[in-house]
């Protein structure tokens, strides 16, 4: 077994320039730890204005390329995709412990590209035989420059009632980006041994009716009544909706996706990270009342 890297070796981070890998570097200043910015666009990393020269990387380019930015890595944090998993394990030196970000959407009854990229990515993790762990998180919201809560008040404001499949009573288990990053920065504290997975979401499972409710109300909006209708209904109704000015763009599988509850335990996730995250109330009250 490779000797664990020691807590104040640099951390690369892979994605630095994307939301939860520039929100990772901001807590790494903070807390006093050096990192490494691992980019493919470093005009994109500037643009951050975080310290530190990025490093060039494309998890698409060939093993040796990817080696070649990984010299000198002991503690990985990647935040790409996780079907790139199997090629930073190739690529990485064998001491190196990795932090990956996979996604909830390897649990979907609908499988898609998406999903099953994570499901590879976690497969190479778990069967690597290398010390790290993937994460994976429910829809994550609160970050700078996203889009699922921003899309979902933007049909708030358009619509005077809003259609939902089932009526909105399928579950949905949100983290705020505040708590990703904590659960980031908890997984580089710990010792792993051997690959291990782990849901992180948060810390209220609520029906996606209320979601709506909960968002209406933090943003100082009336609240919109919930119209249930079919779900097969509302997929048709997408190729209309996609052509009037003003609605987001919301597609057939999303409408999908919205019949299946997606509410997880976070009972491993306090014990393996030692935190418990906020509940939807408190983050989307921190979220959009800062906004």
């Amino acid at each position: 077994m490779p000797t664990p890297p020691a807590p104040d070796t640099p951390v690369h981070v892979i994605g630095a320039s994307g939301r939860s890998g520039r929100a990772l570097c901001a807590a790494l200043v903070r807390a006093g730890i050096a990192y490494v910015p691992l980019v493919r666009d470093p005009a994109r990393w500037r643009a951050t204005g975080l310290p530190g020269v990025a490093r060039c990387i494309d998890l698409t380019s060939p093993a040796a390329d990817i080696a070649c930015a990984l010299h000198d890595a002991r503690r990985i944090v990647s935040t790409a995709h996780a079907r790139h998993v199997g090629a930073i394990l190739a690529a990485a030196p064998p001491a190196a412990s990795l932090v990956c970000l996979g996604s909830t959407r390897m649990f979907t009854r609908w499988p898609d590209a998406h999903g099953m990229g994570v499901a590879r990515g976690q497969q190479a993790l778990l069967s690597s035989g290398r010390n790290g762990v993937i994460l994976h998180p429910t829809m994550i919201y609160g970050a700078q420059g996203e889009n699922n809560i921003r899309r979902l008040l933007g049909l708030i404001r358009r619509l005077p009632v809003l259609p939902l499949p089932s009526g909105g009573r399928a579950l949905v288990q949100p983290i705020f980006q505040d708590d990703v990053t904590r659960a980031l920065m908890a997984a580089l504290a710990r010792d792993w041994h051997g690959g291990h997975a782990l849901v992180i979401a948060g810390g209220q499972a609520v029906a996606y009716r209320d979601l709506v409710a909960l968002v209406a109300r933090h943003a100082g909006l009336r609240r919109r009544p919930v119209l249930g209708i079919p779900a097969p209904v509302l997929m048709g109704m997408c190729h209309v909706a996609s052509r009037l000015p003003g609605l987001p763009h919301v597609t057939p599988a999303e409408i999908r996706r919205l019949t299946e509850d997606k509410a997880f335990d976070i009972t491993p996730m306090r014990a393996a990270l030692g935190f418990t995250p906020r509940t939807l109330d408190e983050g989307l009250r921190q979220f959009l009342g800062a906004s």
